[in-house]
């Protein structure tokens, strides 16, 4: 017979997992999370909520988003196999991963104009994973400048992600300002060269960057301003024309990423991998990190789901640099799976941004930490205790 007892609530703050405890002893007064805490239905309950741009911007894909279903069925079609009888009591999912101690493999992914979701933007973001001691990575084309990110985290770990301009002076001002402001790593996006063709974007005639939005690093900066003829204030058209004319730069090519290690000492990570040459590639370059991504579906119609990417890549990079991953990130259970993988930790993107649009930073404090929860009783109701005993035994393809 089935049994159909609850474990007393006594949560344990040792472990994530007590969250859940956390919540249910709430309401006994009454008390009901202010955001669900199904991480997948996030979706549909912010769209009523965010202007329809914001939405769009946020929630769209390239084409007609067949890689964002693809990342999703990805996940789908591996199975966790739980193991039974083992002391699952004291569980740590803490991580180092290239020299940043983080309490569990999960980092923010960088998500730009974050302003257009909530008015506090990167900074509501910056101070909830900070409360969690998560690292963030500040993306290039945020609403804040990165030394006011930086301010807002306090001694939480961040990492910079740099969208490599066509100015070289410009690249260099940022890695310096980022290395100034405590920034520990160096992510690379590699697959945004071009922006993709973005369906719900154009339907709308959307792109915040033409309203300046999201060129606060940019605006900030002296490399920038120096190319001005007038300041930006002045002629906020002449600013928006000369960010256009340096953001992208297709003719970037392996042969450039010397210019990279001239210019920043810390650890580097390329984003926007998925083909096992591309990372064996980037390890023989010297890069510390690859990052397996195909942008949250956002760039590619019809490219390979990340996580069908991912153990090819970590079949060729065979231990010799860090393997991270993003695209698709909904839940505890995804995240036990990415490192079943072979991800040394995975980006969470849109759940938070979409607590950001529903609770500020109450609401990504929220999400994340049902995140957290959910990966802390996964992994130990599978019967493991650590992220490092995860290996590809622990999941079936279905």
């Amino acid at each position: 017979m089935e049994h159909t007892g609850s474990p007393p609530l006594v949560p344990d703050q040792r472990h994530f997992g007590a969250y859940q405890y956390e919540i249910y002893l709430g309401g006994l007064s009454g008390q009901v999370p202010p955001i669900t805490t199904d991480l997948s239905a996030l979706a549909e309950i912010a769209r009523d909520r965010m202007e329809p741009t914001a939405y769009g911007y946020v929630a769209g894909g390239a084409g007609t988003g067949a890689t964002m279903r693809a990342n999703r069925a990805a996940f789908d079609r591996w199975r966790i196999v739980p193991r039974m009888l083992r002391d699952v009591t004291v569980r740590d999912l803490s991580r180092t991963v290239l020299g940043t101690r983080m309490p569990a493999p999960v980092l923010l992914a960088p998500v730009g104009v974050l302003s257009v979701v909530h008015p506090e933007g990167e900074l509501a973001v910056a101070r909830a994973a900070a409360s969690l001691g998560l690292p963030l990575v500040h993306s290039t084309v945020a609403s804040y400048p990165m030394e006011e990110v930086a301010q807002a985290a306090g001694d939480a770990p961040r990492w910079y992600q740099l969208y490599w301009p066509r100015d070289r002076e410009v690249a260099v001002s940022f890695l310096e300002r980022a290395e100034r402001a405590g920034y520990e790593a160096l992510v690379v996006t590699l697959d945004t060269f071009l922006l993709a063709w973005r369906t719900r974007d154009l339907d709308q005639a959307y792109l915040p960057f033409l309203q300046r939005v999201g060129l606060a690093n940019y605006l900030a900066d002296p490399a920038f301003r120096a190319g001005l003829a007038k300041p930006a204030e002045e002629d906020p058209a002449a600013a928006v024309a000369h960010w256009a004319a340096m953001f992208a730069d297709p003719s970037k090519t392996w042969e450039d990423l010397p210019f990279l290690r001239e210019h920043w000492d810390g650890p580097i990570l390329l984003k926007g991998i998925l083909h096992p040459d591309d990372a064996r590639r980037a390890v023989d370059a010297g890069m510390d990190g690859v990052i397996v991504s195909n942008h949250g579906g956002r760039q590619v119609d019809g490219s390979i789901a990340a996580l069908d990417a991912l153990p090819g890549v970590a079949a060729a990079v065979d231990g010799r640099a860090a393997i991270l991953f993003d695209s698709g990130i909904r839940t505890g259970a995804d995240v036990v799976k990415a490192l079943a993988l072979g991800a040394d930790a995975v980006l969470v993107g849109r759940p938070y941004v979409y607590g950001l649009a529903l609770g500020g930073e109450e609401g990504v404090r929220h999400v994340l930490r049902c995140l957290l929860a959910e990966l802390d009783l996964t992994l130990a109701l599978s019967g493991h205790t650590t992220p490092d005993q995860l290996t590809p035994d622990a999941l079936v393809h279905a």
